[in-house]
C-alpha cells in the first residue's frame, strides 16, 4: 500500500465527544488524546451541544479533531447520532469530557476487539484522581426499575466487579467511556431518538443484551473522571424542570420500548401526577416553586429536550 493510500485508509476508531458548557474539561479530554499512542489509528470527533462557552473555540488549539457545532441543545442522543453517522471508525469510542485517557487506551481497547469477535462492546476502569473506582456500573433496569429510576433521576448502581486485570463481562456500563463496534450501531440506524437528554446508556445495554453479545471490562486498563461544575445555566429553575423531565420522560420511553405501552405508560402517568402534586405542595411552602411548576408542565406536555427550547 503506498503513502497517500495509507493517508485515505479510514481511522479504525471514532472517538464521538458530545460537549455542553464544559470548556476546561474537553480541553484537558483532548490533550490526552493527543497524547495517545498509535494516534493515527483513530479521528476525534467533538459535537458541540449548543455551548455558550469557550467550547466551539477550542477547535484552533486541536486542528486534528473534528468539530460539529450544533447551534442549539439538542440533547445527548441526537448529537451522538449525528456524530455516528459523520464517523467513519470501525469502532465507536463514546466518550466524556470529563475523562482523560491514558496514552495506550485507545489501542488497548481497539485491540480487544479485534481479537474477540464476539464482544460487542468494551470499556475501561474509570477512576478518580486518587485511582479510586468511580461509579461506573448500573442495574440494566426492568419495568420496575425504571420507575424507580424515573423518580429518583439516576439509575441504580452496583459495584465494580472484583478483578485486577482479568477482563470480565458487564451489564450496563456508563457511556461515559465505551468502545462498541460501528455497525451494530448502524444497523439500529443508530440511538432512538425518541429518547432526547437521557438514556441513551441504559437503551444501547439493553440493544446489546437482546443481540445475547457480551459487554466487556478491561479492569486493568484506567482512565481518570473529573467531575465538573454543573453549568450556570443548568441551575436555573426551568432549565433544571427540563433535564428533569426529560429523565422521566426518557425512563417512560425505555419502558414502553422494552415492557410493552402500559409500563411506559404507568410511568408517565404516575410522576406527572407526582410531579402536581408537588407543584401544589410547593405553594404551600414556598419551596422552589418555579422548578416545580416548570416540571409539572414540561412532563404533562412530553416536553424532551430536543432543541426546540429557547430558554437554552
Amino acid at each position: 500500500m503506498g503513502e497517500e493510500e495509507r493517508e485515505q485508509a479510514p481511522p479504525q476508531v471514532s472517538v464521538l465527544i458530545v460537549s455542553e458548557d464544559n470548556a476546561p474539561a474537553l480541553r484537558r479530554c483532548l490533550q490526552a488524546l493527543e497524547g495517545s499512542v498509535e494516534r493515527e489509528r483513530f479521528e476525534i470527533l467533538v459535537i458541540d451541544n449548543g455551548s455558550q462557552d469557550e467550547s466551539p473555540r477550542l477547535d484552533s488549539d486541536f486542528p486534528e479533531a473534528t468539530f460539529l457545532r450544533l447551534p442549539r441543545r439538542f440533547g445527548v442522543v441526537k448529537a451522538l447520532n449525528i456524530g455516528m453517522r459523520t464517523a467513519r471508525g470501525e469502532f465507536f469510542l463514546f466518550l466524556a469530557p470529563e475523562v482523560e485517557v491514558a496514552p495506550e487506551t485507545i489501542a488497548r481497547l481497539a485491540d480487544y476487539l479485534v481479537a474477540e469477535s464476539a464482544v460487542m462492546a468494551v470499556c475501561p476502569m474509570l477512576v478518580d484522581a486518587e485511582g479510586k473506582p468511580c461509579e461506573q456500573f448500573y442495574r440494566l433496569p426492568d419495568a420496575a426499575g425504571a420507575l424507580r429510576a424515573a423518580r429518583k433521576g439516576r439509575w441504580e448502581p452496583v459495584a465494580a466487579p472484583r478483578s485486577d486485570s482479568e477482563p470480565v463481562a458487564v451489564e450496563f456500563p456508563s457511556l461515559a467511556a465505551l468502545m462498541i463496534r460501528s455497525y451494530f450501531l448502524k444497523g439500529l440506524r443508530y440511538i432512538d431518538e425518541r429518547y432526547g437528554q437521557s438514556w441513551a446508556d441504559a437503551e444501547i445495554a439493553a440493544q446489546v443484551r437482546r443481540a445475547a453479545r457480551k459487554i466487556m471490562l478491561l479492569p486493568g486498563l484506567k482512565v481518570r473522571l473529573t467531575a465538573s461544575d454543573v453549568p450556570g445555566l443548568r441551575r436555573e429553575p426551568r432549565v433544571r424542570a427540563l433535564y428533569s423531565a426529560d429523565w422521566a420522560l426518557g425512563a417512560a420511553r425505555y419502558a414502553g420500548k422494552h415492557f410493552g405501552f402500559l409500563a411506559g405508560l404507568k410511568i408517565r402517568i404516575l410522576v406527572t401526577l407526582e410531579a402536581i402534586l408537588g407543584a401544589l405542595a410547593g405553594l404551600v411552602t414556598l419551596r422552589d416553586v418555579s422548578y416545580r411548576f416548570a416540571r409539572a408542565g414540561y412532563l404533562l406536555s412530553g416536553q424532551k429536550l430536543d432543541g426546540t427550547q429557547r430558554i437554552l
